[in-house]
């Protein structure tokens, strides 16, 4: 019987340290860590790792103002454009001959040829970005904008867009997400010009 009841405590405390009372410790007075600890919490195993996931062609930064932009534009960094567009902008080296295939495109693309932003700069001004701000409580928490290469590493933006997101110029962060199939892209299309149709 107290064999047994060894058994329970131990598997009690790998399940859960501290359920019977004192969390049991090592030789160093420090509290083994139990499976609950393990999972629990916005560190635990299930949100850190297993609920999140990487999305691809998307970034994210502070947004600063933009009061020169217009309502449908939003300015990206160098940076996280390139890293967004590049695979259009590898496209586009090699359907120009700048590059005959893509290890060489990348190295230019590496190596910052000025020609490399002229393309980026073709390639946003056909493709729509998709800005968001968490939590997306309602419609106007994603809205599609037109990108602007600037410099720096933030996102800029127009003041009077900011309401829709709940966002200000304190820190706060956005995601920006480029809608890859066309049908995704002419549904952000006509989201810029919908804003046109009903504001102005």
């Amino acid at each position: 019987m107290c064999q047994e009841k060894l058994v329970q405590e131990a598997v009690d405390t790998l399940l859960d340290n501290g359920i019977r009372g004192q969390p049991m410790r090592d030789g160093h007075n420090k509290v083994y860590k139990s499976f609950s600890d393990v999972i629990e919490g916005k560190e635990g195993r299930f949100r850190e790792t297993l609920l999140g996931k990487r999305v691809d062609y998307s970034g994210r930064s502070v947004i600063v103002v933009g009061p020169s932009l217009s309502l449908h534009q939003c300015g990206l960094p160098r940076e996280i454009a390139i890293e967004l567009f590049q695979t259009f902008v590898i496209r586009g080296l090699i359907r120009q001959h700048v590059a005959s295939n893509i290890g060489i495109a990348k190295s230019k693309i590496r190596e910052k040829e000025p020609i490399v932003w002229e393309i980026l700069q073709e390639v946003m001004r056909g493709h729509p970005v998709l800005l968001n701000r968490a939590p997306t409580l309602h419609r106007l928490g994603i809205q599609a904008f037109q990108p602007f290469l600037v410099e720096g590493r933030a996102i800029c933006l127009h003041p009077l867009v900011c309401k829709g997101f709940n966002a200000d110029f304190d820190g706060d962060q956005m995601a920006v997400h480029v809608p890859l199939s066309l049908e995704a892209q002419a549904e952000a299309q006509e989201a810029i010009q919908g804003f046109f149709r009903t504001n102005f």
